[in-house]
Formats: C-alpha cells, sequence, structure tokens
C-alpha cells in the first residue's frame, strides 16, 4: 500500500467552536489572560489570516471590506462575552491584547520597536548625563557627580559626544 498525502480540513463548525472555546477562556479566565489571549490570538489567525496568491499573508486585524465580516462577527462575540460577565467595559483593551498578540504593532509601539538595545541605551545614558550636568551644584547630588566621569566614559564608548551634552 503506497503513502498517501491526506490533507484534513476543518469545516466552519470546527473553526467556530475553536474560537469560541478560547474566547470564553479569556473571558472566564480573565485574571490568567496572558496566555488565554495567545491563545485566542492564534486561533483567530487561524480563522481569519488570509494567504494570497503570491504566498503573502495578510492578518486578520488587516482585512478590508467583505473579507472583514467575519472578524467583526467575531469581535461582536467577544463583547457578548466580556459584557456576560461584566467586563464590557474593558473590550477594546482586551481587542488590542489580542491583535498585538497576533503581531499588530500599535502606532507608538512601532517606532520603538525597531530601536536596538544600544540606541536606547545611548538615549537613557544622554539623559542621566544632562540630568547630572544641570544639578551638578544642587545638595543630593554627591553620588551622581562621583559617577558621572563614568557615565561619560561609557557614552563616548559608545559612540557619543560628550560636548553635546548639557
Amino acid at each position: 500500500m503506497e503513502n498517501q498525502n491526506v490533507v484534513v480540513t476543518p469545516s466552519f463548525t470546527d473553526i467556530a467552536t475553536m474560537l469560541a472555546n478560547a474566547r470564553n477562556a479569556i473571558v472566564v479566565n480573565v485574571v490568567k489572560s496572558g496566555e488565554l489571549i495567545g491563545n485566542y490570538s492564534k486561533a483567530m489567525d487561524y480563522a481569519f489570516d488570509k494567504t494570497l496568491e503570491n504566498g503573502e499573508v495578510v492578518k486578520w486585524f488587516n482585512l478590508k471590506g467583505k473579507a472583514k465580516a467575519g472578524v467583526k462577527a467575531e469581535y461582536a462575540e467577544f463583547v457578548k462575552a466580556l459584557e456576560s460577565v461584566g467586563l464590557g467595559g474593558n473590550k477594546y483593551v482586551y481587542w488590542q491584547r489580542v491583535k498585538e498578540a497576533s503581531g499588530y504593532q500599535t502606532a507608538g509601539n512601532k517606532a520603538s520597536a525597531n530601536t536596538t538595545i544600544d540606541a536606547k541605551t545611548m538615549t537613557e545614558l544622554k539623559t542621566i548625563l544632562n540630568r547630572i550636568l544641570n544639578a551638578e551644584d544642587e545638595e543630593g547630588c554627591e553620588l551622581s557627580n562621583e559617577v558621572k566621569p563614568l557615565l561619560m566614559e561609557a557614552f563616548e564608548m559608545m559612540g557619543g559626544d560628550v560636548d553635546t551634552l548639557g
């Protein structure tokens, strides 16, 4: 007997049940929602992500028009489930967390998402050094003044210019 590839395609009922179970798990266990939100976002990915002919994947939260109808219906069910346990006021917060768990980046996080640790460290060192330089003569700055040369050295080692401080 030859090996045959069998493709199992879940039915609409299976997908709807999977979404309902993941949604209800969040609502019932909202206290430990981190893992559950991840599970729900994976269910959303599975149910609604679209793969284009060129292989590009369009995430469910980026769908437009008629393609978004299923997501809208699922969101309505999500809101109903939250409201049933008195959490309807948090619907946007939890929905945003589900989107972010699926890869969505809010506008405020997009710029910082690509920042390196070194770039963040340089920015923070500059902030710290400017704070110390602006308060060197003030009381309560003695320890900061002692470590200032070390911080300046670290700033220069990372490529900073101490002449731009102050």
